[in-house]
């Protein structure tokens, strides 16, 4: 199914690798590491430039690894990932 993760942005859940909150992980500096190295690597994609970051989701495309940077909360993207299973059943 479609997650919605902010303004005109989804993704596909299956592809999901793993949904971070940003306050708590960015206080490591091995991810503060990561993230700039995927940026250099083009693989991160802002959905929202002009609000506070809350998130990042990375997956797993067809085209490669995508490290989204979402306004909206871990919390939030797992809700919409639980009721979109229980729509699908």
């Amino acid at each position: 199914m479609f997650i919605h993760i902010g303004h005109d942005t989804v993704i596909i859940d299956k592809e999901i690798i793993g949904i971070f909150d940003m306050e708590n992980t960015t206080v490591m500096k091995k991810t503060v590491d990561y993230l700039n190295l995927a940026e250099k690597k083009g693989q991160v994609k802002n959905v929202a430039p002009y609000e506070l970051p809350k998130s990042f989701i990375i997956c797993q495309e067809p085209t490669g690894k995508v490290i989204y940077i979402s306004p909206v909360s871990v919390g939030t993207i797992l809700k919409r990932i639980e009721s979109s299973k229980k729509a699908n059943y």
